[in-house]
């Protein structure tokens, strides 16, 4: 997974984006960062080397036009799939038939800032009721990481507090639904969501630099501030 997804300039307040897809991304970091040949870059991508040129093509006019425009660049969907992200820690086995509810997780409480996230304490939910609890550290990931660890985990929801775009855009990708904006204890937190009464703000939003909060939302359930269960 991209470690960062989001891009802005400083010296604006970018009102128009440009959306870089996963797979444009990498062939980026391949051949420009990595310095690979269009052949070995094709071989890793496991594309026809036409389609690297494609891929790539599009991707530099998408840099240039959030660059020249000041624009800001989000790189989140496309075509690809995701290397396993590896967990050097003991994770509860998980059911056939269990929901995975992963709370940001400090002292009790929903932890607010979900790219600082130390631990999350995971809970299993079978017919509305949580049947297992575990607290599972962090190990330093970054924010860009953490989306990874908790697909890792097989997590299929998170509750946290305020969360970045780019977060929210790694989640989408991992397959993982949102509720944030949620404060207090994390017991109960996930006790409502289990039992699908859980009170959340789809337009929660934490920024790298503190000054910017975007109504934007990357979920399609979040026109509905309550989960009705799953």
């Amino acid at each position: 997974m991209p470690l960062y997804r989001s891009f802005s300039p400083d010296d604006i307040a970018a009102d128009e984006s440009v959306r870089m897809t996963v797979d444009e991304y990498e062939a980026v970091r391949l051949l420009d960062a990595e310095g690979l040949t269009q052949e070995a870059c094709a071989d890793r991508m496991n594309v026809a080397r036409t389609t690297v040129t494609a891929i790539y093509d599009s991707a530099r006019k998408k840099l240039a036009d959030a660059i020249v425009h000041g624009k800001r660049l989000l790189i989140a969907g496309g075509c690809c799939e995701f290397a396993p992200t590896e967990i050097d820690q003991n994770i509860m086995e998980k059911g056939s038939d269990t929901m995975r509810i992963a709370v940001t997780y400090e002292n009790g409480e929903v932890f607010q800032h979900f790219g600082h996230s130390e631990q999350f304490k995971l809970y299993d939910v079978e017919n509305g009721k949580i049947v297992s609890e575990q607290v599972v550290d962090t190990n330093g990931s970054g924010h860009g990481a953490l989306a990874g660890f908790l697909q890792a985990a097989k997590v299929d929801a998170l509750i946290c507090g305020g969360i970045g775009m780019g977060a929210q855009m790694a989640l989408a990708d991992a397959g993982i639904r949102l509720y944030a904006g949620v404060q207090g204890s994390a017991d109960a937190a996930a006790k409502a969501l289990a039992e699908g009464t859980l009170n959340y703000d789809p337009d929660a939003r934490c920024d790298h630099h503190g000054h910017h909060h975007d109504g934007d939302c990357s979920h399609d359930h979040c026109a509905d501030h309550h989960c009705h269960g799953n």
